[in-house]
């Protein structure tokens, strides 16, 4: 057994004697026995400092984005404008999104965008393998992603964007509300698991429009034009926490394209950065059965997490990592 499966056996185990969530017993892979039962999960855990990524798993699974995909969104949007001209109403839009997850300003920005051409375009740019577009060109919550594009995507934009395009995601990501647009509590994850520094986007899907005790977003939601997304779609449509469903869709990908994602579990996902200058970079995706509750499921992705972060040194603290 390695250094980091010991570390992260041992951690799995006193993180579940604290919440007392149970965990599949330990066997030959201490690293899958990580994941709780009952849950399709997947991570990566990538040390900028030293270029190692010993703690991972399932690494290529492909998992629906639910709001992971709007870093996408906005990296698209800012490398093909001008940083010094763009509208204000779009910097609060970008900012809306990716601060407090704002669905109506992705389905926005998706559709000024290309729709799925933004994930083509990326996935061209970055060399994302698992990234695909969704079969139906409005539901950008079911882009096809895994933990190791994402993390893909964290060095692009901490590494090799333009500097004004990093500082201004990252800035943003750092500034994470608690409470998201739709009023659920996205501090699960990385924001329960590590001290800060952190930085998060966080993605959720299946839980409905929202919860039944609400958290109150800090600032309220932008204007969207919905007369610019009226012009681009195929007849009536609705607003939904995935995307843009339109009634009469008329493009849609072949069957043999659609990327083969689970479309029904409840997904939950937690990525982003932790430590002193985005040291380290993490990403947990997971899968929970339909009838799991949002505290559940947002307390076995912390569990989760937490016994990732124990088995990569110095992740844990963000003083650690200076």
């Amino acid at each position: 057994m390695s250094s980091t499966s010991a570390r992260l056996a041992t951690a799995l185990f006193a993180v579940a004697a604290l919440t007392g969530i149970g965990a599949q017993p330990v066997a030959a892979d201490p690293v899958a026995d990580a994941i709780p039962a009952g849950v399709e999960a997947s991570f990566l855990v990538f040390d900028r400092a030293t270029g190692d990524s010993g703690v991972q798993f399932g690494a290529h699974k492909q998992y629906r984005s639910a709001s992971v995909v709007k870093l996408l969104i906005a990296l698209d949007y800012l490398e093909s404008h001008d940083p010094q001209s763009i509208p204000a109403d779009d910097l609060a839009r970008l900012q809306a999104m990716l601060r407090s997850s704002d669905d109506d300003a992705a389905s926005y920005l998706w559709v000024v965008g290309g729709w799925d051409e933004i994930v083509k375009r990326t996935a061209a740019k970055l060399g994302l393998a698992d990234t695909a577009p969704p079969a139906s060109r409005g539901m950008w919550g079911y882009t096809a992603i895994s933990a190791a594009d994402v993390v893909t995507v964290y060095r692009y934009i901490l590494d090799k964007a333009n500097p004004a395009v990093r500082q201004f995601i990252m800035s943003n990501l750092h500034e994470a509300t608690k409470c998201a647009q739709d009023g659920f509590d996205q501090y699960f994850g990385i924001p329960r698991a590590f001290d800060r520094p952190w930085a998060v986007k966080q993605g959720w899907s299946g839980f409905g429009d929202a919860p039944d005790g609400a958290c109150t977003p800090e600032a309220p939601s932008p204007r969207i034009p919905h007369d610019v997304i009226r012009r681009s779609t195929d007849g009536p449509f609705t607003l939904s926490p995935d995307g843009i469903v339109e009634s009469a869709p008329t493009r849609r990908s072949a069957p043999g394209d659609a990327p083969a994602i689970d479309l029904k579990k409840r997904a939950m996902h937690t990525t982003g950065t932790v430590g002193i200058q985005d040291k380290k970079i993490v990403v947990v995706l997971t899968l929970e059965p339909t009838d799991t509750s949002w505290e559940v499921s947002a307390q076995r992705i912390t569990l989760l997490t937490k016994a990732v972060g124990h088995a990569a040194p110095d992740a844990r603290s963000g003083t650690g990592n200076r």
